[in-house]
């Protein structure tokens, strides 16, 4: 991947149909979500308005026109007290992987994690995602704990670790 080739930039409702299509991909054959049915291009639309009014970012990874991976903060838990943690997500189109598109979006989403403010990104992955894992120690992740046997997709009981970012620089009330 060509740091010039790929841009990352803000999601906007034209964008619904790919995020669909590059998350129901991984809805149908990975373990990157637990989720088991696709969603369509017109529930993405209203995810999409509903993170515009959160205050969250959508950032997509675009290369020669085309959206190649998407990321996102969201809500960690409604309560007030938490309203200085996010939880990311980030899904990379398949044949992009493994390319850098990730760690571009992810850098992004802590680079806007910053000037909202926040203290806390936290990422819930497939304990046996190596490649999530690595992805997210490579930017400052730590792990803090794994919840065993919490999510069954693919006839399998599965384990969500748990990591988190703590901003370095950031002081907020």
């Amino acid at each position: 991947m060509s740091a010039k080739a790929v841009r990352i930039r803000r999601a906007t409702p034209a964008d619904a149909a790919a995020i669909a299509s590059i998350y129901n991909d991984a809805v149908l054959n990975s373990t990157a979500t637990y989720d088991l049915e696709p969603e369509t291009v017109e529930a993405r639309r209203r995810w999409l308005a509903a993170q515009d009014r959160s205050g969250f970012p959508v950032l997509v990874a675009e290369e020669h026109g085309s959206v190649i991976g998407w990321g996102a903060l969201g809500t960690f838990r409604a309560k007030p007290g938490f309203k200085l943690t996010a939880e990311n997500s980030v899904y990379v189109a398949a044949g992009h992987r493994g390319s850098g598109v990730g760690t571009a979006l992810l850098t992004e989403l802590l680079a806007e994690a910053r000037s909202l403010g926040l203290h806390v990104v936290v990422a819930a992955i497939d304990a046996e995602s190596a490649a999530s894992v690595r992805l997210h120690r490579a930017l400052g992740f730590e792990p803090v704990g794994v919840f065993r046997e919490v999510g069954r997709k693919f006839d399998r009981w599965l384990d969500v670790l748990f990591m988190q970012w703590i901003a370095p620089d950031v002081v907020s009330s």
